[in-house]
């Protein structure tokens, strides 16, 4: 049998990061705890990661680079089923990176470089929403004046970029743990689709309602 190459030490540390961000929120996590659960030295981890804001960076990096590559699927969006998709799809990367999210406000005061990738994030989610909306108008899934895709959109974001903080305050003991993963997902995707009810088919409003009640049973 072949072994498996060993993973490289700066691969592991950022897995290992990111399940200690997610858990307990990046303020809460030092660079003693993530070499201790590493089982390495604290000058090893210096040696890959001189900051701490170097593996935050190397985090986001990750996260924006799917981000982007997820939001161009927003040009085939045509009806409910396909936003559906894709409202959940981008759930569940923005839920994989959400201790960006969970503790958004303070990273941005203290990261500079995170503060001006945000307000780009924010503008391309914007004009991924836009498509979708655009797509959904024109295979006549959603009936809606030109001047109201602007608002509508930028509530649509405002949702999707804190609805985990919303979940977080809800209950902050057990919100953002693995096990309440799928309907955390679940209701952030639902309530951003829910602002498009007023401008839906009747077939398409329908049809979300029987997604959103297939998906909640089975998760229950």
């Amino acid at each position: 049998m072949v072994k498996k190459a060993p993973r490289r030490t700066a691969e592991r540390i950022l897995e290992v990061t990111l399940v200690l961000f997610n858990r307990f929120g990046e303020p809460n996590v030092s660079t003693t705890l993530i070499s201790a659960e590493l089982g390495i030295s604290p000058g090893n981890l210096y040696y890959h990661y001189p900051a701490k804001d170097e593996l935050i960076n190397s985090l986001f990096d990750r996260y924006e680079q799917a981000l982007t590559e997820l939001l161009n699927a927003g040009e085939d969006v045509r009806n409910v089923e396909d936003a559906w998709f894709f409202m959940h799809t981008l759930f569940e990367l923005i839920w994989q990176y959400r201790f960006l999210y969970r503790d958004l406000n303070d990273l941005l005061s203290k990261n500079r470089r995170l503060e001006t990738h945000f307000q780009m994030i924010l503008k391309n989610k914007t004009r991924a929403v836009k498509a979708l909306l655009g797509g959904m108008s024109r295979s006549g899934a959603i009936q809606i004046d030109s001047r109201e895709i602007e608002s509508t959109a930028t509530s649509m974001v405002v949702v999707l970029t804190y609805w985990l903080s919303f979940e977080y305050v809800r209950d902050p003991r057990h919100a953002l743990e693995a096990e309440n993963a799928q309907l955390a997902l679940l209701r952030g995707a639902h309530h951003v689709l829910n602002l498009l009810v007023p401008y839906l088919e009747p077939s398409q409003r329908s049809h979300l309602l029987q997604l959103v009640e297939a998906y909640t049973r089975h998760d229950q």
